[in-house]
């Protein structure tokens, strides 16, 4: 079985999280796609997260209709701050040492592997599906390797296609009154305008 995760907050689910899943599907010949709506990430203050109800919600209209995307929930589960590490870990107790797990991560998330909660570890249980960015096109290879030495010939580079949406901007364009239609799917759209979802700068 070769499988790709995609996490993130999803806060709220965009076009961009769905065009590189199915780039990553595609181009690494996936049976499917684990969406991974994060917790708490360690990275960020649980403050400035919306709700899991609305952000799950979200997702769930986002990947209707396509059978090889679906929803893992374990680290809406997990108590505490989530890292992928443990993620990586739990999928692989339950799909056994023979399942490939492809990790789809943009560049520059990666070049900062070094940081994450024990990369080496994470390098041994799992492949990386590096996705380019707008901003952040080449990876120095040589460094990663020295930082982390366990992902040598772990990392896929994806000549994926580049989409410049972010979630941080769509909510400002929603406090600013402006139309998001186009960057989120259409019932996401709805769904956001009918919970009045980001109208705040606190959530």
């Amino acid at each position: 079985m070769r499988i790709g995760v995609l996490g993130g907050t999803f806060d709220p689910v965009h076009l961009g999280h769905l065009i590189i899943a199915e780039e990553a599907r595609t181009r690494l010949s996936l049976e499917k796609v684990l969406f991974v709506p994060a917790g708490r990430p360690w990275f960020k203050d649980g403050n400035d997260v919306t709700g899991t109800a609305d952000r799950l919600e979200m997702l769930r209209l986002a990947l209707e209709g396509n059978p090889h995307f679906c929803i893992d929930t374990q680290e809406l589960e997990r108590p505490g701050a989530t890292y992928t590490v443990d993620t990586i870990a739990q999928l692989r107790g339950q799909m056994g040492p023979d399942a490939e797990i492809f990790f789809i991560i943009g560049l520059d998330a990666l070049a900062e592997l070094a940081r994450w909660k024990d990369p080496e570890r994470l390098a041994s249980m799992c492949f990386f599906a590096a996705m380019r960015r707008p901003e952040f096109t080449e990876l120095d290879v040589v460094s990663l390797v020295k930082t982390v030495p366990g992902v040598s010939g772990r990392v896929h580079l994806l000549e994926n296609i580049q989409v410049d949406i972010s979630s941080s901007d769509i909510r400002c364009r929603i406090q600013e009154g402006l139309p998001i239609r186009y960057l989120v799917p259409r019932k996401v759209d709805e769904y956001i305008r009918e919970k009045g979802l980001y109208l705040k700068q606190s959530r």
